[in-house]
This record gives C-alpha cells, structure tokens and sequence, in this order.
C-alpha cells in the first residue's frame, strides 16, 4: 500500500488518477485549491465506495501553500511513495505577439513551476522505491497554433522530466512521462467546444495507466508512456 499525492484532482485525469489508485489500496491525498468546493464529487465517491481517499490544499502557483500541504502530508502519513503531478491549465487559442504577460505566466508557473514545487517537496519525503509521475500532455512533443504558451510549458516539463529521471535513479526513484493526447476533459471548452470528445480518450484509462506503473516491481521501470486515442483525433 503506497502513500499517493495527485496534485489537481478536483476534475478530469486528476480525479479519475486519484479514484482508481484508491480503489487498487492505495491511500491517496488529493490536493486542490479549495478542497471543500472542489473535492465534492470525490468525497460522495470516497464515501460509496470506502475508498482510502484524503485531501488537502493546494495551489501549485504558490510556493508557501506547497509547503504547507506537503508539512500537513508529513504529519499525518510520514512518508509520500508516488507523487502524480497533474495540476495544469491552457489558454484560449490565439498567436504568441497576441498572449497576455499574465496568461503566459499563469500557464508556465502552473505547468511547469509548479510542477517543480510540489516535485522538490516531494522528495524531502520520498525513499528508494518512489515513483514520481509527471502528466505533461503530448502537447511536450507536438506544436499545436495558437498554443505557445501552453506548448512551451509542456516541452518544459518534458525536459524536466527527463533531467530528474537522471537526477534521481541512483536514489532508486523512478520517474515517468505521462503524454495523453485527445482526452475528454473541460480543457477543450477553452478552444475547441465542438471537439469531437466520443472521439477522444476516457480519463479513466489514462489513470489505469498510472496505476500500471505504481504497481511495477521496484527493479523495473517505464521512462514514458504516449497514449492516444485509437480514432487518430489530434
């Protein structure tokens, strides 16, 4: 039984990661900004279910919160063995001389900063056999127009991924670059509100993705998995 964080559990691959790691025994922290507006739905799942689940705030975008939430984690578990971080947002579509100082911060500092944040306390509390996932998107691999800042996040994060990969393996903490493509979450009401989401991968299979690697024996690892949708949407 792993000890899980899953940072931005309130909707979509978040809160499917959080739920199916619970129901495979896990006892998971499902970190959001506002816990008691944003975990509702988890919480009427945990309940039905008798699901291990347990939350705290959190907001990626601020490193004192992240602190916090990982000091709270320490207290009541004394230990984090996988650490999914998940937390991240878009931006309407639109070419880079036309994005906003603000918007082009506010996705960088969640997609990528704070990415960083939640991974350095993390491993203050992580021992050999820990598994750190990172959801980057497989936009880290493929430009889309009008997405700079959205793509220039994710690329970002890739190579964070990989140079923590280094980073970590003589510590015997394995690190994964998680790179869904189309996924039916409310990302796309930003851009595209007619995708077609029939289409597009469900959330729960990317999370049993997750679980696959949490359950590999220590000896083993998978560096990246690049899941799409069988239809060949995006």
């Amino acid at each position: 039984m792993a000890i899980a964080v899953v940072t931005g559990s309130s909707t979509g691959i978040g809160q499917a990661t959080a739920v199916t790691l619970a129901r495979a025994g896990h006892i998971v922290y499902a970190t959001m900004r506002n816990p008691e507006v944003g975990g509702e739905e988890l919480r009427v799942v945990a309940s039905k279910e008798n699901l291990p689940l347990r939350f705290a705030a959190l907001d990626v975008n601020s490193d004192e919160s992240v602190q916090t939430a990982f000091a709270g984690i320490l207290a009541e578990a004394g230990r984090i063995d996988v650490l999914v971080n998940n937390a991240g947002i878009a931006h309407g579509l639109g070419p880079a001389d036309q994005l906003t100082l603000e918007t082009w911060r506010g996705v960088i500092d969640t997609n990528l900063t704070g990415m960083f944040l939640c991974t350095r306390e993390a491993l203050k509390l992580m021992r050999s056999g820990g598994t750190i996932v990172n959801n980057i998107s497989v936009a880290a691999v493929q430009p889309f127009e009008g997405m700079a800042a959205y793509n220039a996040s994710k690329y970002g994060a890739l190579g964070f991924t990989n140079a923590l990969r280094l980073d970590l393996r003589k510590r015997g903490i394995r690190v994964l670059a998680l790179m869904p493509g189309a996924t039916d979450t409310a990302i796309w009401d930003q851009f595209w509100a007619d995708a077609p989401r029939e289409k597009m991968l469900c959330v729960e299979t990317v999370a049993e993705a997750v679980v696959h690697v949490v359950a590999l024996p220590p000896e083993a690892t998978i560096e990246e998995i690049r899941i799409g949708p069988a239809s060949g949407v995006l």
